[in-house]
């Protein structure tokens, strides 16, 4: 059996990222950038006041005090979106909203609470024509210079930057209507098994819900993929072989089966595979998670997951999540932390990924089962925080020892 790296190696080093498209602001949530971003302009690109208040020269407030007011003229009221008609002297101020451009001359601008101005906002007053002030300012109080946020030319974001709403408010601030994504993974799943029925059919004796193309396929919708859900095949080889066809009519960009791979009688998926293109390989030395195929559909990659659902979704997070991030062209970002074991464990000697929880005690972090660890037991997932690590090799783990644990995500 291969280890996990080499198989995961053997994965990563035939797939590249999906090319890039142009894609409009409200359809970038969540995409990857294929090109590194550089500004086109300055942010902000005016000097603007970052209160309300009045621009002024900072000098006129010399010696300012309570007991020495400083009176200035004010000569204009600058409402933001607008362009300051007139520049500031000596002793002149002008009303300014937040936002709104500074007036050449002006290098600063004081809050309208720190005057003797009284504003109305619900009757806007008329603009009083005299101020007074009684307190000092530096130049560049409360304004909010040009390029203070973003210098024209420089880089903004990062190719494989997994674009989130923040970015997306930056790239409108850059006045940038579209950029470069990588294109979507279109990826088909699909299941087989005379044992299984779509959700909401009446189930007969022996017979369950699908689970595995459901969760697939939300998983494969976080990545950023388009899932492409197919009717389960019973286990007749005219039935897998239609299925496969369908899902390559869908034009695809990766396959993932469920079950159908091992050496059952009734695994007519691996016959299909064995017709229609080829395994590179199918067992993995990992539990949950043995039964894992990778090889290729009529060239298109293909992954073969085991059937019970916790194997399904911890092959899924090993091995199709770098696989899926690398063709959107996104940053590898498994995460892992050390946490202490806080039960004896017992392994096979394969790599275990255990289902755990994990909780902060006295500046440690404490790793606890989450009870069985059957592969069928998908209520495991649901309660982990994340999957402790059991290397190769190892069949006893005391409590107390230290582990590595791949958080969930």
């Amino acid at each position: 059996m291969l280890s996990v790296e080499e198989a995961l190696l053997r994965i990563l080093q035939v797939l590249q990222p999906l090319p890039a498209e142009a894609a409009g602001l409200n359809h970038c949530l969540g995409r990857i950038l294929a090109r590194d971003l550089f500004a086109k302009l300055n942010l902000p690109p005016f000097a603007n006041s970052s209160m309300d208040g009045y621009a002024l020269r900072a000098a006129d407030l010399d010696g300012a005090s309570p007991g020495n007011p400083v009176q200035l003229a004010v000569v204009m009221d600058i409402p933001a979106g607008t362009s300051p008609e007139l520049s500031i002297g000596p002793g002149e101020a002008a009303r300014i909203m937040t936002g709104a451009p500074l007036p050449e001359g002006a290098d600063a601008v004081v809050p309208v609470e720190q005057t003797d101005a009284k504003w109305n906002r619900e009757e806007p007053a008329t603009l009083s024509p005299f101020l007074r002030v009684a307190t000092t300012l530096k130049p560049g109080d409360y304004v909010r210079p040009v390029g203070e946020n973003v210098r024209s030319g420089q880089q903004v974001l990062t190719a494989g930057t997994r674009l989130r709403p923040q970015h997306l408010g930056m790239l409108a601030a850059l006045g940038q209507a579209q950029v470069d994504v990588h294109r979507q993974p279109r990826v088909a799943i699909v299941s087989s098994g005379d044992e299984i029925i779509d959700v909401g059919e009446p189930p007969a004796p022996g017979q369950i819900f699908d689970v595995n193309s459901y969760t697939i396929a939300g998983l494969v919708s976080e990545l950023g993929g388009i899932p492409l859900r197919q009717p389960v095949a019973g286990d007749d080889l005219q039935q897998v072989r239609a299925m496969f066809d369908t899902a390559l009519g869908q034009d695809p960009d990766l396959i993932i089966s469920t079950a159908g791979v091992s050496v059952g009688a009734h695994d007519l998926v691996r016959d299909v595979l064995d017709e229609l293109g080829e395994l590179n390989f199918w067992r993995v030395n990992m539990r949950p998670g043995k039964p894992l195929a990778w090889g290729r559909v009529q060239g298109l990659p293909f992954f073969g997951l085991p059937g019970n659902p916790v194997s399904a979704m911890v092959t899924f997070e090993v091995f199709v999540r770098p696989a899926l991030q690398r063709l959107t062209g996104a940053v590898q970002d498994s995460q892992t932390i050390c946490a202490t074991v806080c039960e004896d464990i017992q392994s096979d000697g394969r790599r275990s990924f255990l289902r755990v929880t994990l909780e902060n005690s006295n500046g440690r972090l404490l790793a606890r089962s989450t009870g069985t660890q059957s592969s069928g037991a998908l209520m495991s997932m649901l309660l982990a925080d994340g999957l402790l690590i059991v290397p190769e090799g190892v069949t006893h783990v005391a409590a107390g020892s230290e582990l590595e644990v791949r958080l969930l995500q």
